[in-house]
């Protein structure tokens, strides 16, 4: 069995924790945890399955320029790979209650481009139970990966990610 890469950024906050946890859930000996922050296309290339964990940032920080966060730098490198029909999930962490017009918005970002590839996405989850005005992250009624809210609703955290884990589970092999 090949490892999943899991990539995800920033570091040292709620992202890495949730990373962490997912990884611990899988099994850390079938996870490579990669930060974004230094990854490249290349590295991208060498996973079957790979599953992205990715924040949205605030609309104070959408409306200057943000080229120096991880996710900035990394996301060309999403564009370059060369995808040859990986499996792909996305875990994204939001915040309901201070944005609920663009609550995990970089999940649909980065689905969105991802579709583009040649992957198979995984991992949408229903919008039911979640409170948000707008998100770019709905696709065809679905959230095109797994929202979090670690600042309003960490108690929900763990059981959404075992949730969202049995239901990539068939397509991931763990």
């Amino acid at each position: 069995m090949s490892k999943i890469g899991l990539f995800f950024g920033p570091e040292k906050g709620s992202v890495h924790r949730a990373a962490e946890k997912v990884a611990a859930a899988i099994g850390e000996d079938q996870v490579d945890m990669i930060s974004v922050n230094n990854a490249t296309a290349s590295d991208l290339e060498k996973y079957d399955k790979i599953i992205f964990g990715i924040s949205t940032v605030g609309k104070e920080t959408w409306d200057s320029e943000y080229s120096n966060t991880d996710w900035a730098k990394f996301f060309p490198e999403v564009s370059k790979a060369a995808y040859k029909g990986q499996v792909v999930a996305i875990f994204g962490l939001g915040d309901h209650i201070t944005y609920p017009e663009h609550f995990v918005n970089a999940i649909g970002r980065l689905a969105k481009e991802l579709m583009k590839q040649n992957v198979k996405l995984v991992g949408s989850v229903s919008p039911e139970g979640y409170e948000f005005d707008d998100s770019e992250a709905l696709i065809d009624g679905q959230f095109a990966g797994l929202p979090l809210d670690e600042d309003f609703e960490p108690e929900l955290t763990d059981e959404r990610i075992a949730a969202w884990l049995q239901s990539i589970q068939p397509d991931f092999g763990f």
